[in-house]
């Protein structure tokens, strides 16, 4: 199949603003032409998108599609079977939503991405880390103190999602697992968490010598590491180790931020999560512990932003909202909007975003030979940010791969 756009805005995240005149022609999964001038193409269907913005397809770089609780813990009443069944849903509404990428940070498998790949149920294209790895005691340790070890990975929706590692065998071990399971990033806690019992923000978790264990596995098999840190003593060890990507990093310094910036290391803020969580975790379940880490994390959101932005570190766009607090997941730009401009949040969830999951040229541009993931916006994303509310209405047509997953034009 092949589609024209014509009469339409094109925003190109790589340009300061939209530009009338253009005309998009896609072929199969991807785009064959971009032109200021009309295009010839007498076999393709026209879309007419009456004035309306072409951009290409979101993507969010910190997702949980397997987390359907807000209180972790509760994923112990979770067998494999209704995790999945929650997950197919949760994986549309984010296509509707116009993520057409999602990497998920820990929990969905190759048998999830296979599934929306094949096209047995929608969702966005996906980028994996199987089981998320820590340490006993850790963030990833959701045993209570009277449990003498975790159960059946089948009858457990919270085991299967992470696992523990002691000691650099067991984290080269484990993070070559992942690998074998399909994962196309590998996923350490090295920090302190929000939402687990008994481990401090503060906490470093892991030693250097297993993060560089997990790092020199992935880096051979041509993957990379994600890690969740909080404090700049969390973050600067990840980063001298070398992991690729910060999770959260709420607590980092400007020294730590210059060094980022130095070694190329993306961070991945997730301010809508803990927003999210000051307002409504307390009612879904989250005890008193986790949300008293949470507001202290909450103070220190936008200047994390501020001290990144300063220093040149490339941010990417990530939600990281657990069970139903996932309505939020387009928040994050207006959050971010508060503090940066518009086209700068864009970009994070767009051009920063396809860095991050190694697809530059491919996502988050429209340009011949990337992926036709298309959106039409129903205004200028740019005056308006509110544009990507929950649902879409404000997203005429959502199409991936070449294939619309919504068309109201």
């Amino acid at each position: 199949m092949s589609f024209l756009f014509k009469n339409l805005r094109l925003l190109d995240p790589r340009w300061k603003e939209a530009r009338a005149g253009y005309e998009v022609l896609v072929e199969g999964d991807v785009i064959k032409e971009v032109s200021a001038k009309p295009i010839k193409a007498s076999d393709a269907s026209v879309i007419d998108c009456g004035k309306r913005t072409l951009m290409p397809g979101l993507i969010d770089c910190h997702v949980h599609t397997h987390h359907s609780e807000v209180y972790i813990n509760r994923m112990e009443a979770v067998p494999l079977t209704l995790m999945m069944a929650r997950s197919t849903g949760r994986l549309k509404r984010m296509l509707d939503r116009g993520f057409t990428t999602v990497r998920d940070a820990g929990g969905a498998d190759w048998g999830t991405k296979t599934a929306v790949d094949s096209g047995l149920i929608p969702g966005p294209r996906m980028f994996i880390s199987c089981r998320s790895i820590g340490p006993t005691g850790g963030h990833n340790d959701r045993n209570r103190r009277t449990d003498i070890g975790p159960p059946c990975l089948c009858c457990n929706g919270m085991v299967f999602i992470r696992c523990i590692a002691d000691g650099p065998d067991e984290v080269r071990k484990a993070t070559r697992e992942q690998m074998r399971q399909g994962a196309d990033q590998v996923k350490l806690m090295v920090s302190g968490g929000v939402a687990s019992p008994y481990d401090p923000l503060e906490s470093l978790q892991f030693t250097e010598e297993e993060i560089t264990a997990a790092v020199e596995e992935a880096h051979a098999f041509g993957r990379y590491v994600l890690t969740h840190a909080y404090t700049p003593e969390a973050i600067t060890r990840a980063v001298k180790c070398g992991v690729r990507t910060i999770e959260h990093g709420n607590l980092v310094d400007a020294p730590t931020a210059k060094l980022m910036a130095q070694k190329g290391v993306y961070m991945v803020p997730n301010l809508i999560a803990y927003d999210a969580m000051k307002r409504r975790a307390a009612e879904l379940g989250m005890p008193k512990e986790m949300l008293d880490k949470n507001d202290e994390v909450l103070k220190y959101g936008f200047k994390e932003l501020e001290l990144c932005r300063k220093a040149g570190v490339r941010m990417a766009y990530g939600s990281d909202l657990l069970g139903a607090l996932e309505d939020e997941q387009t928040v994050e730009f207006q959050i971010r909007g508060r503090v940066m401009p518009a086209i700068e949040v864009i970009r994070s969830a767009t051009l920063i975003g396809a860095e991050v999951v190694r697809q530059e040229g491919k996502l988050g541009v429209v340009e011949p030979g990337a992926f036709a993931d298309l959106l039409v916006v129903d205004g200028d994303p740019l005056k308006n940010l509110g544009l990507f509310k929950d649902g879409g209405p404000h997203l005429s047509a959502i199409m991936k791969g070449g294939r619309f997953h919504k068309n109201a034009l």
